[in-house]
């Protein structure tokens, strides 16, 4: 197989019919997690499926150190395995045949070219079962993709209960790590559940060890600040209920409290007024109001040089 051919290969159970079916589900994902099987040729096609078909896979008894194969180190020209391929078009019975070759094996979390492993690409194609197979398997539920998500951040995003709980029943370490682990947006698990609004989501990562007051790393608000943001009733009520600080500070000094000013919700800001700190309710000193103000003041003075010639 050239390593370098633009394409996807086809597996024995997915006819073309398939094919051009999960292709235009797969266009409704932000991630892409397609190689360009539209821009093969017929010939160039049938090729790949001839090559998937003859593809011997070892006795993984025999093999019981788990080393993979010559063809663990083909790659379409997305960086796309065989593995990818597989779980992208699911292939179940090929990707089942893969991962017990592989049992954990470093194959299992080679990244594409956008950095997802095979366990992002399940998660995205909605197959809770292939998520469960691959960590059983040894897959690391730690790896990023580019843009420094992990595989449980894509279900947190997507709203995907099934592969939610399969991904929060691994290893107590592991997922402590990953529920305090942001992305390189700066939010973590519990940011982006509570933003898209998946507040049994919220309620479990909390129940999980997830930080309800985490703060997110751009401005330094928590899950609240972001509930108050988005005038959201239910999930300001869900966090308050789950042990949110309502008097924790943004990076500007600001309590969720004073983010409801000129905001439409006024039970919102009635809710949140009781129970902010009296001495937090005032709106804090803005420092660009003070900048404006000294440069204001410092103009004025060069004006008065200028005009009275220094007298």
């Amino acid at each position: 197989m050239d390593v370098h051919r633009a394409g996807m290969m086809n597996f024995q159970d997915c006819d073309m019919d398939e094919m051009d079916m999960k292709n235009r589900k797969m266009q409704h994902f932000e991630e892409r997690v397609d190689s360009g099987v539209d821009s093969l040729k017929e010939d160039e096609y049938m090729k790949i499926v001839e090559e998937i078909e003859i593809l011997r896979f070892e006795d993984p008894i025999a093999n019981p150190k788990g080393t993979c194969e010559s063809w663990t180190q083909e790659v379409t020209e997305d960086g796309d395995t065989y593995l990818h391929l597989a779980i992208i078009h699911e292939a179940e019975d090929y990707a089942i045949q893969i991962i017990k070759q592989c049992q954990n094996d470093p194959f299992l979390n080679r990244q594409n070219n956008q950095r997802q492993t095979a366990l992002h690409l399940a998660v995205i194609t909605e197959q809770p079962h292939m998520v469960d197979r691959l960590l059983k398997a040894g897959c690391d539920p730690q790896l990023v993709d580019q843009s420094g998500n992990t595989a449980l951040h894509i279900a947190c995003k997507r709203g995907l209960l099934a592969c939610f709980s399969v991904l929060t029943q691994i290893e107590t370490q592991h997922l402590h790590s990953i529920l305090s682990f942001p992305n390189y947006s700066g939010h973590t698990c519990l940011h982006i559940a509570a933003v898209n609004n998946y507040l049994s989501m919220v309620e479990s990562l909390v129940q999980l060890g997830a930080d309800v007051n985490a703060k997110e790393q751009c401005s330094g608000r928590t899950s609240l600040h972001l509930a108050v943001d988005l005038q959201n009733l239910d999930l300001v009520h869900t966090l308050i209920a789950l042990g949110a600080d309502v008097n924790c500070l943004t990076y500007g000094g600001y309590t969720p409290y004073h983010l409801t000013f000129g905001r439409q919700n006024s039970e919102i800001q009635r809710q949140l007024y009781n129970r902010t700190a009296q001495e937090l309710r005032a709106m804090p000193e803005s420092e660009s109001e003070e900048s404006d103000e000294e440069r204001s003041s410092d103009e004025d003075c060069m004006y008065d040089d200028i005009q009275f010639c220094g007298r």
